[in-house]
């Protein structure tokens, strides 16, 4: 793990010492925690952390029980974005993963929004440290509608390792409340399954 380590920290330096040295306006920092409770049918309950960090285009993240169970990772990442009426992000994000679970991760995070309709996917290659043939694509996207400024509502779909199920892509529908700078939502996969369950979630933007 410490080699992994080693041979990711030039790389994220050099990310992250031009933000360091921008100017004022450009270094602007904006934060974001959210936690995820997952409620299954015939597995054990469990629970994911996500924290961010902005400054300019210089996106910082951490996740615990994301990719795998007992195990956290940490990201930095570029955000390209752009547009009026149609409005983009792309983010290239590099992480590694540490805990029970051991492995780099590469990925990217995208959305794209027009009026009250936005798409959003996030998508990586989990390459186990000590399991290679356990190496993995982890996927989730969401198709939003916010017919209003405090309800967004639409479909969901995952690839993950963290549910047992016998669908390779889980689906379903979600809905979340926008009050301020909170949001809380709740996501039901595989309603129509005996593999369903439920994904409450609440997060703050500072």
């Amino acid at each position: 793990m410490r080699r992994i380590a080693r041979a990711l920290a030039v790389p994220l330096l050099a990310v992250a010492l031009p933000a360091l040295a921008a100017e004022p306006d450009a270094r602007a920092i904006s934060t974001s925690v959210t936690g995820m409770f997952y409620a299954m049918r015939d597995q054990a309950d469990f629970g994911v952390g996500i924290a961010t960090l902005d400054r300019g285009p210089l996106h910082l993240e951490a996740r615990y029980q994301y990719e795998a169970k007992d195990s956290a990772s940490v990201f930095v990442g570029w955000t390209f974005s752009g547009g009026e009426k149609l409005t983009y992000s792309v983010r290239p994000i590099v992480g590694v993963l540490a805990g029970r679970t051991q492995g780099v991760i590469p990925g990217v995070e995208a959305s794209v929004a027009y009026g009250p309709v936005d798409f959003y996917v996030e998508a990586e290659y989990v390459s186990f440290h000590h399991e290679s043939d356990d190496n993995f694509t982890y996927a989730w996207s969401e198709l939003g509608y916010t017919p209003w400024e405090w309800l967004r509502v639409g479909v969901v779909g995952q690839r993950t390792r963290t549910v047992d199920s016998e669908r390779d892509i889980q689906r379903g529908l979600f809905g979340q409340l926008i009050l301020g700078p909170a949001t809380v939502g709740i996501y039901a996969f595989n309603p129509d399954a005996s593999s369903r369950y439920w994904i409450l979630s609440l997060g703050a933007k500072f």
